[in-house]
């Protein structure tokens, strides 16, 4: 393009003011033509791995295949070239010096450096200065597979000045690789922290912050790449197609080609990803207030579904005019703002002045009385302001000796919003609106409408019935919350012909049991009372004329039991056995019949009773234990005795053994002399 020619402008109009109501929308419609050689910055970032050896040899002889493709497009076209590896330390590169140098194989004569990335052409039109600078290259290496693509897209979208981008240009960047892409977070394995600023940091064309700062996010990079209208062509082979697709849906306006192992399609890949990308027009917006809205409607031959992110148009050919209606719409009052609408990866744009009307400018009649407000008020930029005694919204309503809050009050259900929101509150009653469809609300506080109850199959009431007040109605045959069955009982049947043997209702073909009864077919009830117990009484009275129930034993009883008497029982269903008011056991087997206290009882006739308590023995026992208590008494008593005298004479040992006895003669003491003489002797 020449340097007088103007530029073409592509989108139309590029500026408007809104001036808007709050809640109320209004619609403008926006124009595209795409503009016949509009000029083309082709930026070709390459892999320069070891694995990419045989590509590199192709890619040098692609200039003049490539120049002439770019010419059917545009006249107007500049090439420029960039390579990169990965980051210079562990572990993605081996850090020893000599491989740091050489980080090919031994037999590799032609192997330059390790480096992160390097710009090598900055965009030119010449096709030989591309050639040469190509030629120049020479293939490199590291360790691990993923790559620093992701650094190297970024330092080539944001350094703008270096690379050469156009101010009015289509922008791509073509990025061709064997390999995965490292991200944000894998800087951690060199120890490297320091997120990426998204900056340029370009010295002798080296990308200088490579070992000092981490990977850049795919937002990051998505975010510098839409700013910058840089449209991502990934050339990538077969291997790391679904990867790249995968990154491609996360980057707006970018396409994944496949390459052939040696790159030898790679002007094929790119002319076809550019058709593609030029003919898809994808409207947007960027700083969006928050309470503003804005839905996009194309108007085209092959136009996307109406979105409030986006608008797209695919297929556009060049010199095709194409629209879009752009619904805007600001839900509250705000000083005046901006946003602006553009198509992704091209530079028009068109900026929309948005502020909003929140005031009346009214010019009031000076009547008091005024008809409008039924001679019982004036008019106040349209609205009636009451005279006193008198509400409504034209006044019609006397309040007399109540209050408006009283009135307003009686409109209210619990105490909550005034007519549901659905209405307006006219002397106490409820005025209903009309529904989006036409039908009105209804009911005391307009709770009531035909639209909102449950679908079935995404129609109301599943085309099976009508609305009334939240609750379908279905027609003859048909039944269910949302009249979504046929009426039928096939399903609920029992092997006895009943139905939920009488615990439950049938409901779409399926059994809804009482509570504790459960499904299939409510037979059994885990939660019920044990009917053993339950109904004991019953079984009592009816059976053996005894126990609480003894008096009214058929009003209680008959209804709810059916019962035989028998020497040996045949039910199998509930075997029992309990004690009776009498104390005896009571053996019986309980089969419930249909419905819930229904039950069918077989009763032993022999209850199992204790043998009565012998008197006799009982006596003799009583007596035998009063004398063999006596009896202990006195021994106790005696023992308590012994003990005593034997502590008593004890104590009278412990004394003696301390008295002390003088041992000495009596000078008084005579001992007595006794002298006995036999009558009968006579000395002789």
């Amino acid at each position: 393009m020449s340097v007088n020619q103007p530029e073409p402008v592509q989108l139309k109009p590029q500026k408007i003011s809104l001036r808007l109501r709050s809640g109320l929308s209004t619609t403008f419609s926006v124009s595209f033509k795409r503009a016949e050689g509009y000029p083309v910055d082709l930026y070709y970032l390459m892999d320069l791995s070891y694995s990419m050896k045989d590509d590199l040899k192709n890619v040098k002889e692609l200039g003049k295949d490539l120049f002439a493709t770019l010419n059917k497009i545009t006249p107007h076209a500049q090439i420029g070239f960039g390579t990169f590896v990965d980051k210079t330390v562990l572990p993605y590169t081996n850090i020893n010096k000599e491989k740091l140098l050489k980080p090919c194989d031994e037999n590799d004569q032609q192997c330059q450096a390790a480096f992160g990335y390097r710009h090598v052409l900055s965009m030119t039109p010449m096709e030989d200065e591309f050639k040469k600078k190509v030629t120049e290259q020479f293939i490199s290496g590291n360790l691990d597979s993923p790559e620093g693509s992701l650094d190297a897209m970024m330092q080539a979208a944001v350094c703008g000045d270096k690379i050469g981008w156009r101010n009015s240009s289509t922008r791509l960047l073509v990025l061709t690789t064997d390999a995965g892409f490292h991200m944000a977070g894998d800087g951690k394995l060199a120890g490297i922290l320091e997120p990426n600023d998204k900056q340029c940091y370009m010295e002798n064309n080296l990308y200088s912050k490579s070992t000092d700062m981490d990977y850049p996010s795919v937002g990051q990079l998505a975010m510098q790449l839409e700013e910058n209208n840089i449209q991502p062509i990934f050339a990538v082979t077969k291997n790391v197609e679904i990867v790249y697709k995968q990154l491609s849906r996360m980057i707006p306006k970018s396409e994944v080609g496949v390459l052939l192992s040696d790159s030898t399609n790679v002007v094929q890949l790119i002319e076809s990803a550019y058709n593609r990308l030029s003919s898809k027009v994808t409207l947007t917006h960027d700083n969006l207030p928050d309470n503003v809205r804005v839905v996009y409607t194309p108007k085209c031959d092959h136009a996307g579904p109406p979105g409030d992110s986006e608008g797209v148009c695919d297929h556009v050919r060049v010199g095709e005019e194409i629209s879009f209606d752009v619904t805007v719409t600001a839900t509250s009052c705000n000083e005046d703002q901006s946003f602006t609408i553009r198509p992704l990866g091209i530079k028009d744009t068109l900026t929309v002045t948005l502020s909003t009307n929140c005031e009346c400018q009214c010019v009031d009649p000076a009547i008091r009385s005024h008809p409008h407000c039924t001679g019982k008020g004036q008019v106040s930029c349209g609205i009636c302001s009451c005279s006193e005694g008198f509400i409504g919204q034209f006044c019609e309503c006397s309040i007399g000796d109540k209050d408006e809050r009283t009135l307003r009050a009686s409109c209210q259900r619990q105490n909550g919003t005034e007519c549901e929101g659905r209405g307006d509150c006219v002397c106490g009653r409820c005025n209903c609106h009309t529904t989006e469809s036409g039908s009105s609300y209804y009911g005391e506080f307009c709770e009531c409408d035909h639209e909102h109850c449950e679908k079935f199959m995404n129609k109301l009431c599943g085309g099976k019935g009508k609305c009334n007040c939240g609750e379908c109605k279905c027609n003859g045959g048909y039944e269910g919350s949302a009249c979504q069955c046929q009426v039928s009982e096939e399903g609920c049947r029992t092997l006895n012909n009943t139905v939920c043997y009488g615990r439950g209702a049938c409901k779409c073909n399926r059994c809804e049991c009482r509570e504790g009864y459960q499904n299939p077919r409510c037979q059994t009830c885990l939660g019920c009372t044990d009917p053993c117990q339950t109904k004991l009484n019953c079984i009592e009275c009816l059976g053996f004329q005894s126990g609480p129930f003894k008096k009214n034993c058929s009003e209680a009883c008959s209804t709810s039991i059916y019962h035989e008497m028998v020497d040996q029982s045949t039910i199998q269903s509930k075997r029992c056995q309990q004690k009776d008011s009498d104390g005896c056991w009571i053996k019986f087997n309980l089969h419930q019949l249909v419905g819930e206290d229904n039950y069918k009882a077989e009763i032993l006739k022999q209850r199992d009773c204790p043998e009565p308590p012998s008197v006799t023995a009982i006596i003799g026992g009583s007596l035998a234990s009063v004398a063999l208590i006596g009896i202990l008494l006195l021994m106790l008593i005696k023992l308590l005795i012994y003990m005593k005298d034997l502590k008593e004479f004890r104590k009278f040992e412990n004394e003696k053994k301390k008295s002390k006895w003088a041992e000495a003669d009596n000078p008084l003491f005579q001992t007595a002399t006794t002298t006995v003489a036999n009558p009968i002797f006579t000395g002789e």
